[in-house]
């Protein structure tokens, strides 16, 4: 199994306060105990709001996590192509632009999207509830490869980002416990039945903020929505969008 969306909240690193929240830790003693049984060999770990752009966290994770481990970055918008670079060589895959939780210049997204792309193949990663993606169609045209967060987040968007998928994007089908889907199994199914290697699964542990956090059960509901592409929503699919080779150590 690969797990496509994991958050590493290490206390030995500043936190920031994110509309007045802020989060307790998540080590990987945590999330290797949360998950012990269900058969993890990679995933990709995912910078979240409360660690801005600091990359040290992530460079100490995917250290201590070796092969089969790729990150999920934010990235300063002074960042240089050398520090895209040597984060690509510490096992940085994609670059996260959170919507939901951040004010983002949208023509500076775009700029530094495909930079990261042209230089070492990265693609952009969006926590955008979906009703909102008809609004970015300006942005994500420009986009060479994108993927979605969380279903997308709500049953109105929903027609949008099937059009997304229909186009390239891939989704994390991740988050059951903070979506607003009516109907999760119809979503996995539909997104699928666009694109059967477009879902990928994630835990989206320790599920900071969600209603609740990742279950064994949500397995099941997605085994149930694509059938005998389970393997694929499991591993395959992230496998190929990430690129995994190993991670360097440090």
């Amino acid at each position: 199994m690969f797990d496509a969306h994991v958050h590493i909240l290490d206390p030995r690193y500043r936190l920031i306060e994110n509309h007045g929240y802020l989060p307790g830790p998540f080590t990987l003693a945590d999330y290797r105990a949360r998950t012990k049984g269900l058969g993890v060999t990679g995933g990709a770990v995912v910078s979240a709001s409360f660690q801005g752009t600091d990359q040290r966290y992530l460079r100490a994770a995917l250290g201590e996590l070796g092969e089969g481990w790729v990150g999920v970055t934010q990235l300063s918008p002074d960042a240089t192509d050398e520090d895209i670079i040597a984060l690509n060589e510490a096992g940085v895959r994609a670059l996260r632009f959170n919507l939901r939780r951040s004010a983002i210049d949208l023509t500076q997204l775009a700029i530094q999207a495909i930079r990261a792309h042209q230089l070492v193949g990265w693609h952009a990663e969006f926590y955008v509830d979906a009703s909102l993606l008809m609004s970015l169609e300006p942005v994500f045209a420009r986009l060479p490869a994108v993927s979605i967060d969380h279903l997308g987040m709500s049953s109105e968007g929903l027609p949008y980002l099937l059009n997304l998928v229909d186009r390239g994007a891939r989704v994390k089908a991740t988050g059951f416990g903070r979506v607003t889907i009516d109907d999760i199994p119809d979503a996995l199914r539909r997104i699928h039945a666009v694109n059967p290697e477009a879902l990928m699964f994630g835990s989206d542990l320790p599920g900071t903020r969600a209603r609740r956090p990742f279950e064994a059960s949500d397995l099941d509901i997605i085994s149930d929505a694509v059938g005998e592409d389970l393997d694929a929503v499991l591993s395959t699919n992230a496998l190929r969008w990430y690129r995994c080779e190993p991670a360097v150590k440090k």
